[in-house]
């Protein structure tokens, strides 16, 4: 096999480019299934690149293949495969987790150790992708891949069940025309003719297929490729029939409203989305994640909605084109440090976290953008709300962002596009109450954040505790510069309120029916949620009595005066963590501390403030 294209030399080598045109398009979200397609061709030549580094490392230390052949058996193979089956060897190579094990198993063998498993087990993955392509290509073969606790994978296919005591070991895989036999040491296990189909020993990658508006798509629900996983390998995780079923229903309704909604983006998921790694229900949690070398996957925690999981699958497919596109154009450095406050995180970020952030919540306010403007879908409030919240959360980053010394020029050109879209929505209108209500939540995250992750100037802290203490009006500060943020939180947050929030905009007589079902929901937010201040801020305090260090009873504190008591609102969601470690100072010391009376004393300082100020 070659790693360049077929009828070519190795002094014709297919070079990738992308042009203008393309790059303008995927910075305005509008890169279609033209430009997908471009770049999952990248994709294919790099993994190729890959597959023959893991190839000859291994050829040059012979400790690596350990109990398996030599990985260049499994090259000739694929090599095999190329000249009968192209396109079998085209699906080994576009499968998402290929991606992943090269990217995994490259590390391994750069850094010199082993991974989750010895490193022959991961190096031996070679032999594997190379029986699955095979068998697809309808080839007679044998050869012997590695086996994980009694499984034996054939990625994008699945996995034999063979059981055995020991932890990592080889089975043998033969297929010709009579049968098809994967056979370890102690058992044996016969594939079945429909290799998507579950048969003794063996479970096979469900498919689902869904249709609306004549476009359909088929995606794989893979619960045991040993690469699916964002980071390390994982072991197969079986989905119970009747959670698959959920799944279908679930996933075609959602694919209904991206039809409807964004035509070009479900041609775009045509062209290169294919498989979803199911997690369990989450409710009232959204979580999903995506991995920059697994172009065309998603791992998704099961949301309770459709149209969540829509913006999810949108939002992961945005993360697939802009890590394909980094491996193309370079748009930024490669700068580690944890210093970006974004609203999707909890914690600091750095450059490349929060360009990635940036572009996926971009796409995900486009969508609950055309939700609003969709007859057909009863929750309009919601979605304005979210359309609200992440027209604004994208756009408060993307202002910080685009002014960054270590984005590339390139870098620099690509957030101008997405900020031309993102910069036209914020004056688009949404109803009032939940223009407040999304403003709010913004606040919220972002006083919780500073709470967990600034630490405040000391000598403005010794400086007001001892004005505190001394019963003197506060002493004027002049400006308090914020220091870098510590990526070592000062507490623990709590998303309760966010939820609850959704809850009272969707459905208001379900939320006093469910509210205590909310994780770490207190009475507090609740109260907050439904409108009722005075209790609400009564109830923070009493938090505060219990536990004086708990930011989210801090932040839920200066949400609730906030409508009551400028002043104290202002210190509160300003410079909550500022107004926090003098409360702390001030106890210390035994002197009575009131958190609503400090926060009103402390009142207008010049500190703190908002990302993009």
């Amino acid at each position: 096999m070659t790693p360049y294209e077929p009828g070519t030399g190795p002094e014709e080598f297919t070079v990738h480019r992308l042009s203008m045109v393309d790059f303008t398009e995927l910075a305005h979200g509008t890169g279609g299934a033209p430009v997908v397609h471009r770049l999952r061709k990248t994709e294919r030549s790099r993994r190729l690149l890959l597959l023959r580094a893991v190839t000859d490392i291994a050829a040059k230390k012979s400790d690596l293949p350990g109990p398996l052949p030599d990985p260049e058996q499994a090259w000739e193979l694929l090599s095999r495969v190329q000249g009968v089956a192209p396109d079998a060897l085209d699906l080994v190579l576009a499968h998402p987790y290929t991606g992943s094990w090269l990217g995994y198993t490259s590390r391994l063998l750069h850094r010199q150790i082993a991974g989750v498993c010895p490193l022959w087990v991961h190096v031996g993955h070679i032999h594997a992708i190379a029986a699955a392509a095979a068998i697809r290509a309808k080839l007679s073969f044998s050869t012997e891949i590695p086996v994980w606790s009694g499984n034996a994978a054939l990625p994008g296919l699945g996995v034999a069940k063979l059981g055995g005591d020991e932890l990592h070991s080889v089975a043998k895989v033969r297929c010709d025309r009579s049968r098809r036999e994967i056979r370890g040491e102690t058992s044996a296990v016969e594939l079945p003719t429909d290799l998507s189909s579950d048969a003794p020993g063996w479970w096979g990658v469900r498919q689902v297929t869904l249709r609306a508006a004549a476009k359909t798509l088929t995606l794989r629900l893979d619960d045991v490729d040993p690469y699916r996983g964002s980071y390390d390998p994982i072991l197969p995780q079986r989905l119970p029939a009747a959670e698959v079923r959920e799944w279908a229903v679930l996933l075609d309704e959602a694919w209904q409203l991206i039809t409807r909604c964004l035509p070009q983006e479900a041609e775009a998921l045509q062209a290169g989305f294919d498989s979803v790694v199911p997690r369990a229900l989450m409710p009232f949690r959204t979580s999903s994640a995506s991995s920059g070398e697994a172009f065309g996957s998603a791992i998704v925690a099961r949301p309770t909605d459709p149209a969540t999981l829509a913006a999810m699958l949108i939002h992961e497919f945005h993360h697939n084109r802009l890590s394909g596109l980094l491996h193309l154009v370079c748009l930024h450095t490669d700068d580690p440090a944890e210093r970006f406050y974004t609203p999707w995180r909890d914690d600091p970020r750095p450059l490349g976290g929060v360009f990635q952030g940036v572009y996926a919540f971009f796409g995900v306010a486009a969508f609950w953008r055309a939700l609003t403007r969709d007859d057909g879908y009863q929750l309009r409030l919601l979605a304005e709300f979210e359309f609200a919240y992440w027209r604004a959360a994208t756009w408060r980053v993307l202002r910080v962002l685009q002014n960054d010394p270590e984005l590339t020029d390139d870098g620099r050109l690509f957030l101008g596009g997405v900020a031309d879209l993102v910069g036209s929505w914020q004056q688009e209108e949404v109803s009032a109450v939940v223009a407040a209500a999304a403003a709010a939540a913004a606040t919220d995250h972002y006083a919780g954040w500073r709470l967990r992750h600034l630490r405040p100037d000391p000598a403005a802290v010794v400086a007001l505790a001892d004005a505190w203490c001394s019963g003197k009006t506060r002493p004027p500060l002049g400006r308090i510069e914020d220091g870098l943020p510590t990526p070592v939180p000062d507490g623990r947050w709590r998303h309760a309120r966010l939820d609850l929030v959704r809850l009272a905009i969707t459905d208001h007589r379900r939320l006093a029916r469910s509210w205590s079902t909310v994780p770490d929901a207190t009475p507090a937010d609740f109260a907050y949620a439904d409108g009722r201040i005075p209790a609400a801020v009564q109830g923070y305090l009493a938090e505060l009595a219990e536990d004086p260090e708990s930011p989210a009873a801090w932040a839920g504190l200066g949400l609730a005066l906030a409508k009551s008591d400028a002043a104290a609102g202002h210190a509160l969601l300003r410079c909550p963590e500022l107004v926090r470690a003098v409360h702390r100072a001030v106890r210390a010391r035994g002197v009575p501390c009131p958190p609503d009376r400090l926060s009103a004393w402390i009142g207008w300082l010049d500190a703190g403030g908002q990302p993009g100020e």
